[in-house]
C-alpha cells in the first residue's frame, strides 16, 4: 500500500540534490558543447551478486519512482548552487524548468535478478537522464540489498512470519526504506512505525527489558503490561530467569496468554525447553517469538524448534553482510545529433579489471524448461526471438515523464513470492553458490 492509497499527507521533499556533483558538471559541459539534447538511454544492472547468493531481489521501485517525480530544483537550491560556483548561471536556468520527460523501463518490483539484467531502462536528453543517475542507484543499490537479505530469511523461515526490527540500527531514513524492503522481500510485519504510517505496513511491538527493569518484581511488570494490552500480548521472559519468567507470566495472563519472547541463550535449546513448561502449565496455544542477532543461518538452524515467529534486526538492515547491491549506472546507446529521429548508436566502456559492459537498448526474458521452471535469463538487443516474446521481464514505468505504474506495496510482496517459487529450487539453498540461473546474451542487428 502507498501513500496515495491511505490518503495520508506524508510530504515527499525534492531529491533534486540526492546526486553527486559531477551529474552537474556534465550537464554544464553538456549543454555548452551542445550535446545535451542528444536522444540516450542509460541502463542499470551489476555486473555479478554478491558472494554466494544465488539470486537477486528487485526493490525499491516505487521509491524510485517518487524520486524522479520530485526531482525539482526550486530557488533555495539553485541559490545554494550559485553561491557555491557549482554550475554556471546558463546551466542554473536549465535546472530552474527541469522535469523528467523520458521513459523508464525496468524490472517490477519484487521480481528476481542476475548479473547482467537490465533492471531498469531510463531513455530520454543525455541531460535529463544524467541528472538522476546518483538517487536512482542510491535508493535500487539499498532496497535490493534488503529485499535479498529478506528473502533469503524469508526461504529459511518457511511459513514462519518475520518481524523487521532494524530501525535501532541503521539511519533513521534508511529505516523507514529497510522495512518497506523486508515487506517486498518477505517479512510480514514491522515495529518501524514511519514505515508503517508511510507505506501501510503491518507494525508490531509490546516491551523491552527496560520495562521489566522498571518495576519492583518481574510478575508487576508482566501485570501491568497484560493489565494493559490484554492477554493477547507478548510478555518478554529472559530478563532474569527464563523458567521463572514462563511461570509467572502464565499465571498472571493465564493459559490464553499470546507469546513470549526469548531474546538470549542458546536459542534452540531454550526453545524447545519452553515450549514444555507451556504446555505442561496448559499454555498450549502461546507461542514463542526468537530473537537476538539473527540472520538466514540462525533461522535455518532453528527450522525443528518449536518457534512460531523470528524478529530481525541488525543483519537484516545491513542486508546480510551485503549492504549494496553493486548496481551501476551506464550509458548504452546515444544518437549522433540533437534530431529526436537520430537512430541510436550502441556505445560502451572497455576496460580491464571487469568493468566493462554491453552497449545497445536491452530486452530481457526468462526462458524456462519443459516443466515451467526458469532455466535461463536472456538478454539481447534488436527483436525479440518469438518464443521470448511472451517471457519479457520489463515493463513501463514512466511514459513522457508521467509514472504509469504505481501499485500497492502488497503487489510486489505476491510478485516476488511467486518469481522466487519459479526457481529450480536449488535458489533456496544458504550453501554458498553461483547465480541460479546463466545470463546469455543475444545479440539482434540493432541497438536502438
Amino acid at each position: 500500500m502507498n501513500t496515495a492509497d491511505l490518503g495520508l499527507p506524508v510530504e515527499v521533499p525534492s531529491t533534486a540534490l540526492f546526486t553527486d556533483q559531477y551529474e552537474l558538471t556534465m550537464l554544464q559541459a553538456a549543454l555548452k558543447a551542445g550535446t545535451a539534447e542528444r536522444r540516450s538511454v542509460f541502463e542499470v544492472f551489476t555486473r555479478r551478486l554478491p558472494d554466494g547468493r544465488r539470486y537477486g531481489v528487485v526493490a525499491g521501485t516505487g521509491r524510485v519512482l517518487d524520486a524522479v517525480e520530485n526531482f525539482r530544483f526550486d530557488e533555495p537550491v539553485l541559490a545554494f548552487l550559485r553561491e557555491h560556483g557549482i554550475v554556471d548561471e546558463e546551466t542554473a536556468k536549465w535546472l530552474a524548468g527541469y522535469r523528467f520527460g523520458g521513459d523508464i523501463w525496468g524490472y517490477p518490483e519484487g521480481e528476481v535478478y542476475f548479473p547482467g539484467s537490465p533492471i531498469m531502462r531510463v531513455e530520454g536528453s543525455f541531460a535529463e537522464c544524467v541528472l538522476l543517475e546518483t538517487v536512482i542507484l542510491s535508493i535500487l543499490n539499498h532496497d535490493s540489498a534488503i529485499a535479498a537479505a529478506a528473502s533469503r530469511m524469508a526461504s529459511a523461515a518457511g511459513d514462519r512470519p518475520l518481524i523487521e526490527m532494524g530501525a535501532r540500527r541503521t539511519h533513521e531514513l534508511a529505516a523507514v526504506a529497510a522495512a518497506r524492503a523486508a515487506y517486498v522481500g518477505g517479512f510480514a510485519t514491522t515495529s518501524d512505525l514511519a514505515a508503517g504510517f508511510r507505506y501501510g505496513i503491518p507494525t508490531v511491538g509490546t516491551s523491552a527489558h527496560a520495562f521489566t527493569l522498571l518495576h519492583d518484581r518481574e510478575r508487576d511488570a508482566f501485570r501491568a503490561q497484560v493489565d494493559a494490552l490484554g492477554r493477547g500480548t507478548t510478555l518478554l521472559v529472559d530478563t532474569y530467569d527464563v523458567a521463572e519468567a514462563v511461570a509467572a507470566a502464565v499465571e498472571v495472563a493465564g493459559p490464553g496468554l499470546g507469546a513470549v519472547r526469548i531474546d538470549s541463550g542458546d536459542l534452540l535449546l531454550v526453545a524447545h525447553r519452553v515450549r514444555q513448561q507451556l504446555d505442561e502449565l496448559g499454555a498450549r496455544d502461546t507461542k514463542i517469538v526468537v530473537t537476538s542477532d539473527l540472520d538466514e543461518y540462525a533461522i535455518a538452524s532453528l527450522a525443528a524448534a518449536p518457534v512460531d515467529a523470528y524478529g530481525v534486526g541488525t543483519q537484516l538492515v545491513t542486508g546480510s553482510g551485503h549492504p549494496t547491491a553493486a548496481m551501476v549506472y551506464k550509458l548504452v546507446a546515444r544518437a549522433e545529433t540533437a534530431d529526436p529521429e537520430a537512430p541510436l548508436v550502441p556505445v560502451a566502456k572497455k576496460s580491464s579489471g571487469g568493468k566493462t559492459s554491453i552497449g545497445g537498448r536491452k530486452w530481457a526474458a526468462r526462458r524456462l524448461d519443459a516443466d515451467g521452471v526458469a532455466e535461463a535469463e536472456v538478454v539481447g538487443t534488436g527483436a525479440v526471438p518469438a518464443g521470448l516474446a511472451e517471457r519479457q521481464l520489463q515493463v513501463e514505468l514512466v511514459k513522457a515523464g508521467e509514472v504509469v505504474a504505481r501499485e500497492p506495496l502488497d503487489v510486489p510482496r505476491e510478485r516476488h513470492i511467486a518469481a522466487r517459487a519459479n526457481l529450480p529450487l536449488s535458489a533456496t539453498q544458504l550453501s554458498r553458490g553461483e547465480p541460479v540461473l546463466p545470463t546469455e546474451y543475444a545479440h539482434g542487428p540493432s541497438g536502438s
